[in-house]
């Protein structure tokens, strides 16, 4: 549809005449010919991605389920350029159909912005009037050791978290990656990949540790979900030098609200509250996703 743009000559009082008198004869439209609103397939798609991932995880390994989106970059693997491809809004990529990777690295730049944006977010989700519930927050330091597990096929190492403070044992697990989907923003400076992994329970292990990673983490919470911005500082040896990066997440923040919700989707015998619980969980975090990314600024 051609918008309308007001000549040069034209005042604001002509436009608010026009408006006043001709808003009274605008009909309300229904959302449809059926009278209700079209499910949204892309983020359907992305619930029966995450419900069967959850579905079928396997049966042999209990563990908690976690679910992430990261913000980064799409990138050709021959070319390293971001991905270029004939489509106007954003894309999930059918997995394996492109030679690309994912790269959540983002620059010291954009680390600063999402920072000023996500702690402008806290102060005035607390402000009276303000639209949402107050956003919480923690700045925490964790240091992850990596161990090899005995089995050597396990590509999956065993991740013992502490905190960096008190030197106490937060986690002690593998993670096990049961899929992703990647999602191409072409209007956007930053891509997003969603992540479903098994986070398994592991003694902790004995022996000499592969390499480290210091995490100075600011964890924000809002109802169901952690948004995390991490500045990550890497060592694979003594004599190697440290790697920083900046990262970028925001996750379903509990695992056995996202097994429950699950467990109820499409139940004929469950309250209808409860059958769509989860395809509302993840209509948020689909969203939540879909803020950050649109708020990345300058290049990756």
């Amino acid at each position: 549809m051609r918008r309308y743009a007001p000549g040069k000559h034209e005042t604001q009082s002509d436009d608010d005449e026009l408006a006043s008198s001709s808003s009274s004869n605008i009909p309300p439209l229904s959302p449809s010919i059926l009278g209700v609103e079209p499910l949204d397939e892309f983020i359907l798609e992305i619930a029966d991605f995450v419900h069967h991932m959850i579905s079928t995880r396997p049966p042999d390994l209990s563990g908690q389920v976690e679910v992430e989106a990261k913000i980064g970059v799409l990138r050709d693997k021959v070319t390293g350029q971001r991905l270029q491809l004939p489509v106007l809004v954003e894309t999930i990529l059918t997995p394996g159909s492109i030679d690309s990777r994912f790269e959540s690295n983002m620059t010291t730049a954009q680390h600063k912005h999402f920072n000023t944006l996500l702690n402008d977010l806290k102060l005035n989700s607390t402000q009276p009037g303000h639209p949402t519930t107050p956003v919480n927050y923690q700045h925490l330091h964790l240091v992850d050791t990596f161990y090899p597990t005995d089995n050597p096929r396990d590509k999956e190492k065993i991740r013992v978290t502490r905190d960096e403070k008190t030197n106490e044992v937060k986690e002690c697990m593998r993670k096990i990656r049961l899929g992703s989907l990647d999602i191409y923003s072409p209007k956007r400076a930053a891509d997003w990949r969603i992540s479903v992994n098994l986070e398994v329970a592991a003694p902790h292990p004995v022996g000499a540790s592969t390499h480290s990673r210091r995490k100075d983490r600011l964890h924000y919470t809002h109802e169901e979900f952690a948004i995390d911005l991490t500045q990550v500082t890497s060592n694979s040896g003594p004599n190697s030098k440290p790697e920083v990066l900046h990262e970028l997440e925001v996750e379903i923040a509990r695992p056995d609200y996202l097994l429950y919700t699950a467990s109820k989707r499409g139940d004929p015998s469950a309250p209808e509250a409860e059958r769509y619980a989860f395809d509302e969980l993840i209509r948020a975090f689909v969203n939540n996703a879909r803020i950050l990314t649109r708020n990345a600024n300058g290049s990756w």
